[in-house]
């Protein structure tokens, strides 16, 4: 790696993978320092380049919006996803909680 500036240490991966609840074995956790430790490397030669004469630019394609209208539309099935659910309370389907 060209410096220690962006090092991951393994116990910062450790915690990382803690807080998203999957497991790593020592072995995974060395690579993602590793890699993600050259990623960061990588992110610091691109801030190195000079993008000074280039115009500023925050669509390049010359494509207008291409995606559809956000309209609201009527769903008249809600009851029955309710009921399909596996657990459900009044009128909502009951998950088990993220944290």
């Amino acid at each position: 790696m060209g410096n220690n500036k962006n090092q991951i240490s393994i116990e910062e991966v450790g915690r990382v993978a803690q807080l998203a609840r999957i497991e790593l074995t020592s072995a995974e956790k060395e690579k993602f320092s590793r890699d993600l430790s050259a990623i960061l490397d990588y992110v610091d030669q691109l801030d190195e380049i000079d993008v000074s004469t280039v115009a500023p630019t925050s669509q390049v394609t010359g494509l207008k919006n291409v995606l559809r209208q956000d309209v609201v539309v009527g769903f008249d099935q809600a009851q029955l996803l309710v009921r399909l659910a596996s657990t459900s309370q009044e009128n909502y389907i009951k998950v088990k909680s993220v944290f």
